[in-house]
């Protein structure tokens, strides 16, 4: 599998020619840098991929060796690191970049299943935390988030969307129409977040699925559709003509807000 232009070493955090029309670009700027390493290329391109949409700038490194020539070159803020790589180990990588700096990088570990003294050597070394293989990726986004909010205070959970009568908090997990709390499920509330994170922006069926479900080749999308029947039924004024949540004919689905 070719990697994807969004998590191409080579180009760099911000190079211009990387397609990023999947990412946020007002927020990218401001987000963190974060170092993939992982020498399976398609785990390190689809962890890329799903943080680059979550509008962090991302690369990615296949080796130890690589990884540690690229913190060095520009320090990201946070590594994704195999413990498993070829060469250089990941708890080797782990502990050479808490050496080297004096202000290291948040590290979270990918380990294998059942490899607990791995994750406890990590954690002994200074890792901020660890995700299990087979992971999803929406929760490895999740643990980014929170790894970075524990290491800077200021940079608190996002203030709630508000759009007229409708208010998402994604910090305390609910919606709220006219004041009064809607009741949504986890899934629920995590499409209806995605899609007002990309106001206006059409996402097809798939792409809802890999985005929010973490599911990069499901074939049946049909529980796209009837998640968003059903929030439009919580939340819409009228959802036969949907104010929020829109229909976008031929392609899937956008926020308009």
């Amino acid at each position: 599998m070719a990697a994807s232009p969004l998590s191409d070493a080579r180009t760099g955090w911000d190079d211009p020619a990387v397609d990023r029309s999947d990412a946020l670009p007002a927020q990218a700027a401001d987000r963190a840098r974060i170092l993939v390493v992982d020498d399976e290329p398609t785990v390190a391109d689809l962890v890329a991929r799903y943080l680059t949409r979550s509008g962090y700038r991302t690369r990615t490194a296949g080796d130890g060796e690589t990884a540690l020539a690229l913190a060095a070159e520009e320090p990201p803020d946070l590594i994704v690191l195999d413990v498993m790589l070829p060469g250089i180990g990941g708890l080797d990588v782990l502990r050479r970049v808490a050496e080297r700096r004096p202000d290291p990088p948040a590290v979270i570990l990918l380990t294998a299943r059942g490899e607990e003294s791995d994750r406890i050597s990590g954690l002994r070394l200074g890792a901020d935390d660890y995700v299990v293989k087979p992971f999803s990726p929406g929760e490895l986004v999740a643990r980014v988030e929170a790894v970075l909010r524990r290491r800077d205070p200021s940079q608190s959970a996002a203030p709630p969307l508000v759009h007229g009568p409708l208010t998402i908090d994604g910090a305390a997990r609910r919606v709220l129409l006219d004041g009064v709390e809607v009741p949504v499920t986890q899934r629920e509330l995590d499409l209806l977040l995605f899609l007002a994170r990309h106001p206006g922006q059409a996402f097809s069926r798939d792409q809802l699925m890999e985005s929010v479900w973490g599911y990069g080749f499901y074939t049946d999308t049909s529980t796209v559709t009837v998640h968003v029947r059903r929030l439009r039924a919580k939340i819409e004024p009228d959802p036969t003509h949907p104010r929020w949540v829109q229909t976008v004919w031929g392609i899937g689905y956008r926020f308009q807000p």
